[in-house]
């Protein structure tokens, strides 16, 4: 039921939101050569790697400068990236990888295999549930760049702060989940980008 509610989602999401899709992938390709998407390898069900499609907020090559970002003074990120970034506009090109059983509309999210390494355990349970493109954690920690941005050392503040806490919300989720709680996290979800 939920893989068919995924399907049925993001195949109306994409054609509905096609227009807007179409103009923040020239926008991001006239504002900075590298072109108009980033793909990178993320962990899924299973702990099965993917390529998480969205489009590119960052200069090319920034990446091999460490993988968190912080905010509005992380000068990799270009003009539009920003903008994309306050708003989750950059995330909707997974949309494509809810639709190809990489993901779904709801569930944790899914992270770099370096970070899952660090995973203990219990923390590996969150891999027993297909990620999403939004969860419980994602609401909660909507602004976390600019939270990593105030950090000392923003690396380890995710690592010993942030993800642990994001992993105890996305492990909750895993044990609770169903189709009505879904729904809530959506409409969460919404709600919170409409505020923000």
């Amino acid at each position: 039921m939920k893989r068919l509610f995924d399907i049925v989602v993001s195949l109306f999401a994409l054609v509905l939101l096609s227009p807007l899709l179409l103009c923040i992938a020239l926008a991001v390709s006239v504002e900075s050569r590298g072109g108009a998407f980033f793909r990178q390898v993320r962990v899924g069900r299973g702990g099965r790697e993917f390529r998480l499609l969205k489009f590119r907020s960052m200069r090319p090559g920034s990446e091999a400068q460490g993988q968190i970002t912080v905010g509005g003074r992380d000068a990799r990120i270009t003009g539009i990236g920003y903008w994309l970034r306050r708003t989750k506009l950059d995330e909707l090109p997974q949309l494509w990888n809810i639709l190809a059983g990489d993901m779904s509309i709801v569930g944790p999210r899914p992270e770099v295999p370096r970070y899952v390494a660090l995973y203990t355990a219990e923390q590996r349970q969150v891999l027993d549930a297909r990620p999403g493109l939004t969860s419980i954690a994602s609401i909660e920690y909507i602004d976390e760049n600019e939270v990593l941005g105030r950090a000392a050392d923003p690396e380890r503040a995710y690592i010993e702060e942030v993800m642990p806490a994001k992993l105890k919300l996305d492990l909750r989720y895993v044990r609770e989940q169903s189709l009505a709680l879904d729904l809530r996290i959506m409409l969460a979800t919404a709600a919170r980008l409409l505020r923000g």
